[in-house]
């Protein structure tokens, strides 16, 4: 300021210079209010954008990681599911062809078994079929003995072998099949002949011509039969 300024300036009087320096204050102020809200709303945008560019690359960062965890179980599984043991492979054909050869190998057993029983009944039937002549001989034989002589020694020892016969065919499974005062039935009946009876109705066996015989649930042989007319 210059000698002239300072000599004016003191020149004016004391209150017109205190009312001038407070409008300047004033002033001043009111711009250093203003440039302070300027710069803190400069500073809360900053901050605002700073806040939202970390919101933003922490989400891209979870995506990816997101991404990357997602691929790394889809591979995982891809590699389990396609990845295979090759020694298990092996070893589950080879349980499989024996679980297969046990079951065929038991199947033929079962089966051989079955047809070697038929064969054995088979063949003691047909010996057992050829033994009935004997015990018809047998019974015609006995019949054929006396009545004076039915209780002697022989007649009783034959008898009594007759007896231990018939007991052993039972044992083998040899039953009489039983004929007369049965309704005729071709099943286990040969008729032969047509009776009059006035002890049996019609369709009755009436008279038993040849004993018939069942082994175990077979007909070893047809009963010869007479059937009430």
């Amino acid at each position: 300021m210059s000698s002239t300024d300072k000599k004016k300036v003191h020149d004016k009087p004391a209150k017109e210079v205190n009312e001038q320096e407070k409008e300047v204050l004033e002033e001043i102020m009111e711009e250093l209010e203003e440039e302070a809200k300027e710069n803190k709303e400069a500073a809360e945008k900053a901050e605002a954008e700073a806040e939202a560019s970390e919101e933003e690359a922490s989400a891209e960062e979870n995506e990816e990681t997101s991404e990357e965890e997602s691929g790394d179980k889809k591979k995982g599984l891809f590699n389990k599911k396609e990845k295979k043991d090759p020694l298990k492979e092996k070893i589950d054909e080879l349980n499989d062809r024996l679980i297969r050869q046990v079951a065929e190998f038991d199947n033929f057993r079962k089966r051989t078994d079955k047809e070697k029983a038929q064969m054995f009944e088979q063949g003691q039937g047909s010996i057992l079929e050829k033994l009935l002549p004997v015990i018809d001989n047998f019974e015609r034989g006995l019949q054929a003995v006396p009545e004076a002589e039915k209780d002697g020694a022989f007649a009783d020892g034959m008898n009594k072998i007759y007896k231990q016969l018939m007991k052993q065919m039972e044992d083998l499974g040899v039953t009489p099949i039983e004929a007369v005062g049965k309704e005729f039935d071709p099943n286990f009946h040969n008729a032969v002949m047509q009776v009059e009876s006035e002890e049996y109705e019609s369709g009755i066996v009436a008279q038993e011509l040849q004993k018939g015989y069942m082994f175990h649930d077979t007909v070893l042989r047809h009963s010869m039969v007479g059937v009430t007319q």
